[in-house]
């Protein structure tokens, strides 16, 4: 199986269970910073069948590596919000929240 290039998902989710590890988190969080930006229709709700993408669930991983790359200069907090379209109100809270000291246990 570890040399497979696919794996089917019901087959990964009996292996989350088993090793008691997220392997859907790798996808989720690269659907959360990659995905495509959304298309801007006038204030026009389209209505469609499908669930819409909720992108602002962010994991603390998520959340410590934007804050780690600002900190350490490798980008800019405009840069993330170009390039990760998180909003500028989100990044502030991020940094409010979690470089004060407040940084909650994560035994992961």
């Amino acid at each position: 199986m570890y040399l497979q290039e696919a794996m089917c998902t019901d087959l990964l989710l009996k292996w989350c269970k088993l090793l008691e590890y997220d392997f859907f988190r790798i996808y989720t969080q690269h659907l959360i910073l990659y995905s495509p930006p959304s298309k801007e229709n006038n204030n026009k709700t389209t209505r469609t069948l499908l669930p819409k993408f909720r992108k602002n669930i962010y994991t603390m991983e998520i959340i410590e590596f934007i804050l780690r790359k600002i900190e350490k200069g490798e980008i800019t907090r405009a840069e993330v919000i170009s390039k990760y379209r998180i909003p500028k109100t989100t990044l502030y809270k991020w940094f409010q929240k979690y470089r004060s000291g407040n940084v909650p246990n994560n035994n992961h």
